[in-house]
């Protein structure tokens, strides 16, 4: 077992395979996808109680649990689907004991290397929530703490707390909150952050070019990035840095998350993906060095002011703490 700073900087989101995104392949595809990830290399598996009601979970512990001492495992707790199948955001100490206690049988291991709150209750104080994340540590259940979405403020508090390893938030260059103060943040203290959707959920692949085959439950649908009055607008910015890739010997995708990498040393990146090629393809990013000057010319391409439309509509900005970039909702 390993902890997250002993871990790659790229690291293999599992969300895809079970959650959110669609087509998704099937369990047997998708045990193979993964297994397929650690032979090549990763070293650092993410899922959560949310994704597929804990379908990924039960994923992980049924595909990869022989090979334990190979990854570091990291799940989250406060995000989950209740009775009715509706997503539900509980960050109360009972809850996050019960939900502890499932995430293990599921994954079937006896600790989880990084335990996530999923996002911030704002109904409980972070104090309570991460301090009862803290005895699970003292009792073993779990090795390191995390919390994703999370202000710099939040975050000062919880560490306070107890220590916290990582702060999980999504990252790219179309979507830079986590500049505001909480990269900043993770420095000063010597925390992980680590950017989910560093991809921007598939746009900077430069692949994602026809949305119509994407099922009705597909996330991205309702965001409005990805609406049909935004979205060929954002693949339009997109030629200039797939020139830029070709340039480099690099694919866009490759381009995208060195672009991350370079941000800040204690930057380690999640894409998720379901396609082999894919998957080996991005861990192979690692390899990719950006000058400051390369970097720069990213940075000018695509980022909040060029892109068309806002991160999430309005009602999902009420379920993050994160810091707003100029436009966004408070």
């Amino acid at each position: 077992m390993k902890t997250l700073k002993e871990t790659r900087r790229i690291g293999l989101g599992c969300m895809n395979v079970s959650h959110a995104y669609g087509p998704r392949p099937g369990e047997a595809d998708a045990a193979r996808l993964i297994n397929e990830a650690l032979n090549a290399g990763y070293d650092h598996l993410d899922t959560a109680a949310l994704y597929g009601g804990g379908k990924n979970e039960a994923l992980l512990g049924k595909a990869v649990m022989h090979r334990r001492s190979e990854f570091c495992l990291a799940s989250k707790c406060g995000l989950f689907l209740n009775e009715e199948g509706k997503k539900t955001l509980d960050g109360r100490p009972e809850t996050i004991r019960r939900l502890c206690e499932a995430s293990l049988k599921r994954l079937g291991t006896e600790v989880i290397d990084l335990y996530y709150l999923h996002r911030l209750d704002p109904n409980v104080p972070i104090e309570e929530s991460v301090g009862t994340m803290g005895d699970l540590v003292r009792e073993g259940k779990v090795r390191e703490l995390g919390l994703s979405e999370v202000s710099a403020r939040t975050l000062r508090r919880a560490h306070a707390e107890h220590p916290i390893a990582a702060v999980q938030t999504e990252y790219s260059l179309w979507t830079r909150n986590a500049e505001i103060a909480v990269i900043p943040a993770c420095e000063e203290l010597g925390i992980t952050f680590v950017a989910f959707s560093p991809l921007a959920r598939g746009y900077l692949g430069g692949e994602l070019t026809d949305l119509s085959h994407l099922p009705e439950t597909d996330i991205r649908l309702k965001m409005p990035r990805f609406s049909a009055e935004n979205y060929p607008k954002n693949l339009a910015l997109l030629e200039p840095m797939r020139n830029l890739a070709e340039s480099l010997d690099v694919t866009p995708a490759q381009l995208a998350l060195a672009w991350v990498l370079h941000r800040s040393p204690s930057i380690v990146a999640i894409p998720g993906t379901t396609r082999t090629a894919h998957m080996k393809d991005n861990l192979a990013a690692e390899a990719v060095t950006l000058n400051d000057d390369i970097a720069d010319q990213l940075d000018g391409l695509i980022n909040t002011r060029t892109v068309y439309g806002p991160r999430y509509a309005t009602a999902q900005f009420s379920e993050i703490d994160t810091e707003r970039c100029e436009g966004e909702p408070a």
